[in-house]
């Protein structure tokens, strides 16, 4: 597991959270932990490093 550190796209704060760096590429949504929203995370890990981590909001 990685810890990675990046902006939610709707409040701006800082958030971190765990990486799973055993599977290399990933796809899902999480709710920040500062304003409740979901965030779309496409994530690509190549030995063991995250290599591109990209947070998108959601468009209801």
């Amino acid at each position: 597991m990685n810890e990675h550190f990046f902006q939610c796209p709707y409040c701006w704060e800082t958030i971190s959270m765990l990486v799973d760096s055993s599977q290399s590429t990933q796809s899902y949504i999480e709710d920040c932990e500062v304003c409740c929203n979901p965030i779309q995370l496409h994530i690509s890990v190549e030995n063991q490093e995250i290599t591109s981590f990209y947070a998108e909001n959601i468009e209801q």
